[in-house]
This record gives structure tokens, sequence and C-alpha cells, in this order.
């Protein structure tokens, strides 16, 4: 069995001069591969970084909404640079988060848009960040073309309304922890309704840590836990969904 993170961040600070040793724990629970999301200029760098020093890591790199008020045509020039590295896979993440509002909406929206043109013009697929903004997201990404070029909604958390609506702009979606949680009923119900070639898993590590290690430090490796909480709504086995989800997110990222 072969399961992939979708989405990790082992560039952030619990993990700093320790990634060996949580892939390595990782690969225990059938993890074999891991994207590590940057969303802010050290974190983009890290990703990279990651990603050439481990054979099995890949990078995603862009400017998220806490840090879109920084966003400027230098900042640009560097993501083009950093997303023609040969294991950077998708832009992101980006999107629009209006729970935080670490910068100004009318702000996160132009910032947004303006990084899904750069990801059309050279053909990436995108990995959005969206909470408490569904309705401005689904807009932006359906005025950006983006069944264009691709995207994964991460940390998916919408129900089967809001997931068809996605869908049907041609992208996917991601299920993290939140997933495995009992309250997560609309997760829940999306879950088990997604088409199997529309979905992948994350951990979004070190948060939104699944069960049974709820209330601890995520890490890569428990995105095989992800994959027990969906086997286990969508009654089929672990395998049949790390199988899926493996293949859909070597096909997101366009990995051969």
């Amino acid at each position: 069995m072969k399961i992939f993170d979708s989405h990790t961040h082992l560039n952030d600070v619990p993990f700093r001069g320790k990634e060996e040793i949580y892939l390595d724990r990782a690969r225990e629970l059938g993890v074999v591969k891991s994207a590590v999301a940057g969303q802010d200029p050290e974190f983009n760098e890290r990703a990279v970084d990651l990603s050439q020093r481990f054979d099995n890591l890949y990078a995603i790199v862009g400017y998220c909404p806490d840090v879109a008020k920084d966003y400027d045509q230098k900042s640009e020039d560097k993501l083009v640079e950093q997303l023609k590295k040969p294991k950077t896979v998708a832009l992101g993440e980006i999107g629009l988060d209006y729970y935080w509002d670490e910068s100004p909406r009318d702000v996160q929206r132009k910032v947004f848009a303006q990084q899904l043109d750069l990801a059309h013009s050279l053909k990436m697929p995108v990995n959005i960040h969206t909470r408490d903004a569904f309705e401005d997201t689904y807009q932006v990404l359906k005025d950006s073309h983006v069944g264009e070029y691709g995207g994964i909604i991460h940390n998916f958390n919408g129900d089967p309304d809001w997931l068809k609506k996605f869908l049907d702009l041609g992208m996917m979606v991601s299920f993290s922890g939140v997933v495995s949680f009992t309250k997560a009923t609309d997760v829940h119900a999306s879950a088990k309704v997604v088409p199997w070639d529309r979905f992948l898993i994350e951990t979004d590590a070190p948060y939104l840590t699944p069960k049974p290690y709820r209330g601890k430090q995520n890490e890569t490796g428990y995105v095989r836990y992800v994959a027990e909480a969906i086997a286990k709504l969508r009654d089929t086995s672990v395998e049949e969904v790390a199988k899926h989800t493996f293949e859909n997110t070597m096909r997101a990222y366009g990995i051969k």
C-alpha cells in the first residue's frame, strides 16, 4: 500500500532538523510521498529546499491570504523562478481567509486572482486555502477559468452542495484529519459521495491531527488515519482509498 500526503508543512518549525525522522515514521505507516506546502517567502524557500533534498518530497509555493498584503512584482518574479523548479508541482497555498482577516479582503481577492492568472499562464495546478469564504472563493475561481489548469481545495470542509459546485469547476478536493472528527457531519457527507477520481488526502501537519491522535501534533505519516476514516465512511478498505488517492495526487500534480 502506498499513500500520498497531498499537503503538509514539513517546512514548519516543529520539524526543522528532524525531517528525516518524520519521513521514516511516515514510511512505516505506508506514506511514501508528500507535498510540502509553502505560504510565504520563508516557507516557500524551505519547501523547495526540502523537495531538492528528499526524493519523495515535492514543493508547492505561493502567497497565502495572510501575506497577500505583501505581494508585489518582486514576489511574483520569485514565485515564477520557484515554480519552474523540477519538483515544484503547484502554486499554493493561495486563496481567501475571512476568519483571520490578516490582509484586507479586497487585497486578498486581488492577489488571489493575480496568482491564478500566473498559474494559468504557466499551466500549473493551484492549491487553494479557503476559510469562511466559499462564495468569494468560488467566484474568483470561476472567473479565472480554473478548469483549464486544475486545482485542489485543500482541507475541504464543505457540504455536498459546495462539493458539487467546486467539482463542476473542474477542481478536486482534499480531505484532512477533520474527516475523522465526530461532529464534522458536512465533511462526512461529502467524503461519502465524492467520486473516486476527484479527491485527495492530506495532513496539513502540524495542524488538524486526526483521530486517534487528535490533540497532539500532527505529522505527515498520520495521513494514514485520514485514509482509514474515509474508508470507514465509504464502507471500503483503506487500501482502496490509498490506491485512488495516490493515483489522483500524482495526476493532479502532474507527477510522472
